[in-house]
């Protein structure tokens, strides 16, 4: 059994050692104010770093939080993504990166001594040793190729199949069909990575950084759509799950065309329902008239695909009509009649980082579509509970809640999903795999917005690209490309941009969603996958969206004053959770995911001494729950005080084989205990 593994039914506290991370003295925060106003050029109040100025940062002598890097062994440059590497290698290099950054942080490992660390594999009697090039407070880790303890040194590093079983085999009990379903997928994932690696690097020119938007993007009548290039840019994925990137049951022709990596674009499968199988609802409006979920598909499907009277017409993703045709239900309707297929019509549609959400440049909407692979912990097939709660939540913020939340917070909003169609069988219950959902459309192809993961994901492009004057060899996201422009133009130390731009993100996007959950007792589901980012010309951020119909809590405490706002609210959605797994799950997704996650991207990419980052995330958090203008939201005081956090276990939530949408919310994933960086 993995240590600190935890059954995804028991939700006990997993217990983990005192020395998980190592203590370090921490700068002081005394002097970062961020409620002060955004500063002008060449001056960093927020952060309390003045132009041209390195103060103490508690990092000691011969270290600068310019840099990330202290002295000794650790300081070593990492491998990964190195241009010189050929791409399945470095697809193999990120794999086992994950996996060891899943390992250290679902059993508790402490910090290493001596560079290097050290994985116990009693099931098969030996230990792996693996270089530390980065240990992160917050668990974004750097590390080099494994090696088996005492194996000769001809022996060639373990790559991430062979890690993946390894792990596999310290499980509870003899290793059943979920752990080499685990293994399957790390080794799914780390070819399509490969693929995904190969073919941007030979597509494109590197991206110089030189321009505010995310490098070019699908062109349109007003030049390149800089939302879709950066949904395009998470090449590497989430880099604390085993298989990130698995999609079994693509061929590589489909995977060509549906994959964002790949800047996949198809048209869309059509199918007409009868009225008398037609599941929908709809709060989309247009100049206060109410618009139907099947005029704004028909709108969508433009001159091609032509229903028989009184029929809708229902977008499906190509695949997944090759999916369901033959499923018992789907074909008794389409044997009735009550389902026609239209084909494939009109122009093409483009993958968003979610895969199964597509976007057309200029669209009024993008379509959520039902999709049966099975990525990352789940098969993503719309559940009609789903798309309830997207037009519930819609109809909710329009009661008066979004104008009293835009008084607070103008810059931030939630991205709707108003409308909703589906098909229900002779029983009256939802057809599965047929529902989609229409969401709202805000961006304009100029508009410079991008969701977190794809901010910081690294963008391996190609030689010459990735590098650090420090090291040599570190990542280069988007966002470092961003605070190292804005520090030359003003001529500021890197490290005082990257303070000033995170605590601007904290105020304009992380303060809005805890404002939500303070006044309204709504706690989203923000992970950095769901959490878009808006960024003025010179790439500071001014603002957020929120997407994502599945994720939302609704505390079980404020039921009544969410039924007074909106009578019948969640009798459909089932929306409500206790406040103990609200509070787990907020907790986890926008502290550790979305905030600890960006520290760690931000420390590992040496734009800044993490250290420094936590001191100011943890100012900002003593203001909201004790400042002049505190938020009635208990997370500020549990980050404060807790010395420890609740975390999802993406490697053992595989490992079980549990799907994230199936079951109760309380045990639909594994979570286990880690320390809280904010008290270490």
């Amino acid at each position: 059994m993995l240590p600190g593994q935890a059954s995804p039914v028991n939700r006990a506290s997993v217990p983990v050692p005192s020395s998980a991370a190592t203590p370090v003295p921490s700068p002081s925060a005394d002097a970062l104010d961020y409620r002060a106003p955004d500063p002008g050029p060449g001056s960093c109040p927020d952060s309390g770093l003045g132009p041209g100025s390195c103060p103490d940062s508690g990092l000691g002598p011969g270290s600068c939080p310019d840099s990330g890097l202290g002295s000794g062994p650790d300081s070593a440059p990492g491998t990964y993504p190195d241009p010189a590497l050929a791409p399945f290698a470095e697809a193999q290099a990120v794999a086992v990166e994950n996996l060891l950054r899943c390992w250290v942080r679902e059993t508790g490992a402490s910090a290493p001594g001596g560079g290097s660390l050290r994985v116990p594999l009693p099931a098969s009697g030996t230990t792996l040793t693996v270089p530390v090039h980065y240990w992160s407070p917050t668990g974004c880790h750097r590390f080099g190729r494994p090696r088996l303890a005492d194996a000769p040194a001809s022996t060639p590093p373990v790559d991430a199949v062979t890690l993946a079983a390894l792990l596999v085999r310290e499980s509870a009990g003899e290793p059943g069909p979920d752990g080499a379903d685990l293994v399957a997928r790390v080794a799914d994932s780390v070819r399509r990575t490969a693929v995904f690696l190969r073919d941007r690097r030979g597509s494109r020119a590197p991206d110089t950084g030189s321009g505010p938007g995310p490098g070019p993007g699908p062109d349109t009548e007003t030049g390149p759509d800089l939302f879709l290039a950066a949904e395009q840019a998470l090449l590497l994925g989430h880099p604390l799950h085993p298989t990130p990137k698995s999609r079994e049951g693509l061929t590589e022709a489909e995977a060509r065309l549906y994959s964002p990596e790949l800047r996949g674009a198809f048209p869309l499968h059509w199918m007409a329902v009868a009225p008398s199988v037609l599941a929908t609802d709809s709060a989309w409006t247009e100049r206060g008239r109410p618009v139907t979920a099947p005029r704004l598909t028909a709108r969508l499907a433009g001159d091609g695909a032509l229903p028989p009277d009184g029929y809708a017409v229902l977008p499906l993703h190509p695949w997944q009509f090759r999916a369901v045709r033959h499923r018992p239900e789907t074909a008794a309707l389409l044997d009735a009649g009550l389902l026609r297929d239209l084909g494939v019509q009109g122009g093409d549609w483009h993958p968003t980082s979610s895969l199964r959400t597509v976007h057309r440049p200029g669209a009024a909407a993008m379509l959520k579509l039902s999709l049966a692979l099975h990525i990352t912990n789940s098969r993503r097939e719309n559940l009609r509970k789903e798309l309830h709660r997207g037009v519930e939540v819609h109809r909710l913020l329009r009661k008066g809640l979004s104008r009293q939340w835009q008084a607070a917070h103008p810059e931030f909003d939630i991205v709707r999903d108003p409308a909703w169609l589906g098909v229900d069988g002779p029983d009256g219950g939802p057809v599965r795999g047929l529902d989609v959902v229409i969401r709202h459309n805000p961006f304009r192809p100029s508009d410079d917005v991008s969701c977190v993961a794809g901010l910081v994901a690294p963008r391996p492009y190609g030689p010459g690209e990735g590098t650090d004057r420090h090291t040599g060899r570190v990542p280069r996201s988007r966002l470092a490309e961003v605070v190292t422009r804005i520090a030359a133009r003003a001529g500021r130390p890197r490290a005082a941009v990257t303070v000033e731009w995170f605590l601007r993100y904290l105020r304009h996007v992380v303060r809005p969603v805890l404002w939500l959950d303070a006044n309204a007792g709504i706690a989203l589901e923000a992970h950095q996958q769901n959490t878009l980012v808006l960024l003025d010309s010179g790439g500071w951020p001014v603002g957020g969206r929120y997407r994502d119909n599945q994720g939302y809590y609704f505390r079980a405490s404020r039921r009544a004053e969410l039924d007074a706002r909106l009578p019948g609210i969640g009798e459909h959605s089932d929306t409500f959770v206790c406040d103990e797994v609200t509070e787990e799950r907020f907790t986890y997704y926008l502290a550790v995911n979305n905030v600890f996650g960006l520290i760690g991207a931000l420390g590992s990419q040496h734009l800044a001494d993490e250290r420094l980052l936590l001191a100011a995330f943890r100012c900002f958090l003593r203001d909201l729950a004790s400042g002049p203008d505190p938020l009635r939201c208990p997370l500020p005081e549990q980050l404060l005080d807790s010395p420890v956090l609740r975390c999802k276990a993406n490697l053992l939530t595989r490992l079980h084989g549990l799907d994230e949408l199936a079951g109760p919310v309380d045990t639909q994933s594994v979570y286990v205990t880690i320390p809280n960086p904010l008290r270490v």
